[in-house]
């Protein structure tokens, strides 16, 4: 599933084009921002759009709710498990308790962070919205 929206190019940098896009009517219920009705973003440009132009732009959510289980709930969930594993460890080798909980918990908190990282880099291609037509001229 795809999500379009409108927006206006307002800067160039090769392929990609950076898009002010108004906010959507989810944005104006949640009103979390306080700022600015509209957001900058950078998006890839295969129409060969110029400044000034009137574009939709198409935000692909297929991999929405994945990335957002990796970046939300996936550190909890490991953190968790190394301080299983380190309940584990203490009990097996007779290590103190807290130090092998919190030891474990932090390394596995640390490995967490390093594959979202990777992951990041893995997915931002295949996450950015893409200029699919233009509305208007400048």
């Amino acid at each position: 599933m795809k999500k379009e929206a409108e927006g206006i190019v307002i800067a160039l940098d090769g392929r990609i084009a950076k898009v002010k896009v108004g906010r959507d009517s989810d944005c104006e219920c949640c009103e979390a921002c306080l700022v600015d009705r509209a957001s900058v973003t950078d998006v890839y440009n295969p129409v060969d759009a110029t400044v000034g132009q009137r574009v939709i732009i198409e935000i692909p959510e297929d991999n929405m709710l994945i990335a957002a289980f990796i970046a939300f709930l996936l550190p909890l969930l490991t953190t968790f498990m190394g301080f299983l594993i380190g309940v584990l460890i203490s009990q097996e080798f007779g290590f103190p308790a807290l130090l092998s909980e919190v030891s474990t918990s932090i390394v596995a908190f640390i490995l967490t962070l390093l594959y979202i990282k990777y992951y990041d880099r893995s997915i931002k291609t295949k996450m950015i919205p893409v200029i699919t037509d233009v509305i208007s001229e400048k």
